[in-house]
């Protein structure tokens, strides 16, 4: 075969090609609108020209540490300005963000800054407590900066910490950050729940980021200069990349350390805010919020929910109040969310009942998604769209992660023939649309948390009494799903409900505590399998308030 003649001498050189990162989104919105704000927290207003000096300010105290290309920042942080700062800081000087989950224990985090090597941490003084404890358990022993969120009242200290202030201002505001060597280097790690033994480091690169950051834009149909409202945690996959997306579009973040409804309606209200994202239990929040602290809005507020879909009452609630409910899906391997379910203008003529049955489907790809399928894991081929023939959601292109850290053999199965295996069982409806019907890794998902079932069970079978554990998730009208366990005693031992919860909670975040115990024998195959769809519908008829 002959070469392309197109290639010939039109060869890639610093003219016509820079690696695509979206740091570089920040560094526009400065130039070109330096005074537009760009985050609000309380009482404070930064610029853009204030964050993009700050932000490199923090690459070069970072840099001054000896941090460079490879090396892994660890943060613990709220939503707070600076954690908007270390989206870009720690990569404007070559190293990787780590953010963690502030709602983990300390041996979990523990073994994250083990296996990401931190070399320094940053975190809240709320948190410092369990990072010091943490840091107790670790074998790495990385220097540590504690920020004082002026918003932040209560107790909390880290001996031997340098202050977040006093540490930026060690750095150069003019500093002249680092362009990724490639595209392809890492930007972030975020760690997935570990739902089966140790989590795994989900690493992802500057294209991705990139990519899915436009995304969010052009899926979300966010205006230049919109106003966001931060009340999804930035430590889950960097906050679906919005941190970056604000900037592309030079919009506001509306900074909220705290998810409560009475701040969240005065940000509505007094900050123009037009977009926000959350699982439903910040719909729920929002729409059973005492009368006196809701607003009237003089707009429709774009709310982007994930996790399990939100009931036909709420949405209607939601519609009614103002908001525009949009159901997104996707993974920490996706960055966030790579599906959405996107609305057509005939179905809000339909009953409410229909809409909610449409909501209810996870949907179709971004746009910066290559390829979507629902596949059957052992032939490779799509399953019929038939909305019934059950298969594997599988995932194919650029914001798909690198791989799992320091862990071959899981980024092997992650990406065997050539796709990502979400794990998730789904369907494919008629018109395309995706909808998933169970989760293969028995994953459940409280109030947006990914909640490990075998985790769980592990807690409950160290205490003596138990002798088998099974745990399944429950319907909850709050928080979505959140953990219920059937338990068999082991023979003369005794164990009340109340007792295995204060058990679970001595070892388990409390999120993961069951909020439901069931004293019974547990059904099994004949060869002693624990049959958890009998559970599962057992637990189907528990609802909790």
């Amino acid at each position: 075969m002959s070469e392309n003649p197109y290639n010939i001498g039109l060869d890639r050189n610093p003219a016509n090609y820079q690696p695509l990162t979206p740091l570089g989104f920040l560094e526009r919105a400065a130039s070109v609108f330096p005074d537009h704000t760009a985050i609000v927290h309380g009482g404070l207003r930064r610029s853009y020209a204030q964050f993009y000096s700050r932000a490199r300010q923090l690459a070069s105290a970072l840099a001054g540490q000896g941090l460079g290309r490879g090396d892994t920042v660890s943060v613990m942080l709220a939503n707070t300005p600076a954690m908007l700062e270390c989206h870009y800081g720690v990569p404007m000087c070559g190293a990787v963000l780590h953010s963690i989950n502030t709602r983990l224990d300390a041996a979990i985090i523990a073994f994250q800054l083990d296996h990401a090597m931190a070399k320094l941490v940053i975190v809240d003084r709320e948190f410092a407590p369990l990072m010091a404890e943490a840091l107790a358990l670790a074998k790495v022993t990385p220097p540590v900066v504690l920020y004082d969120d002026p918003e932040y009242t209560g107790p909390g200290t880290l001996d031997e910490a340098e202050d977040y202030e006093r540490f930026l201002a060690s750095g150069d505001p003019y500093f002249a950050w680092l362009m990724p060597e490639d595209e392809w280097d890492a930007i972030s790690i975020n760690y997935t729940s570990g739902t089966t033994g140790d989590p795994k480091g989900v690493v992802s690169h500057h294209r991705g980021a990139y990519l899915l950051a436009q995304g969010n834009a052009l899926t979300t149909s966010m205006a230049k200069h919109s106003v966001y409202l931060w009340t999804l945690p930035m430590f889950h996959c960097n906050g679906w990349c919005f941190p970056w997306t604000l900037s592309a579009i030079i919009g506001t973040h509306v900074c909220l350390r705290q998810v409560r409804s009475e701040p969240i309606w005065r940000a509505l209200a007094e900050e123009d805010v037009t977009h926000l994202c959350g699982a439903p239990i910040v719909m729920s929040l929002i729409e059973s919020a005492p009368q006196a602290e809701k607003r009237a809005l003089d707009r429709r507020v774009q709310f982007f929910t994930a996790a399990a879909p939100p009931p036909e009452r709420l949405l209607a609630s939601m519609k009614a109040a103002g908001f525009d409910v949009t159901h997104l899906y996707g993974l920490t391997e996706t960055y966030g969310p790579a599906v959405v379910n996107e609305w057509h203008g005939d179905w809000s003529a339909l009953p409410d009942t229909e809409q909610a049955r449409l909501k209810a489907r996870q949907g179709v790809r971004y746009l910066p998604l290559e390829e979507l399928a629902v596949l059957d894991p052992d032939t490779m081929q799509p399953v019929a769209r038939d909305g019934e023939t059950i298969g594997e959601v599988m995932f194919r292109g650029n914001v798909v992660m690198k791989g799992y850290f320091r862990n071959t053999e899981a980024t092997r199965k992650a990406f065997a023939d050539g796709w990502f295996h979400s794990g998730d069982l789904g369907v494919v409806h008629p018109d395309g649309y995706i909808q998933l019907k169970d989760r293969s890794k028995d994953i459940i998902i409280s109030g947006g948390e990914n909640i490990s079932s075998i985790e769980v069970e592990e807690a409950l079978y160290r205490h003596p009494a138990v002798a088998v554990a099974s745990v399944v998730a429950m319907p909850h009208e709050k928080w979505g799903e959140t953990p219920c366990a059937f338990v068999e005693l082991n023979s003369g031992q005794e164990a009340d409900e109340m007792a295995l919860r204060n058990w679970c909670r001595a070892q388990l975040a409390a999120y993961k505590v069951p909020n439901k115990i069931v004293f019974e024998v547990i059904p099994r195959t004949s060869t002693g399998k624990i049959q958890k769809f009998v559970l599962r519908q057992r637990a189907s008829k528990l609802v909790l308030k």
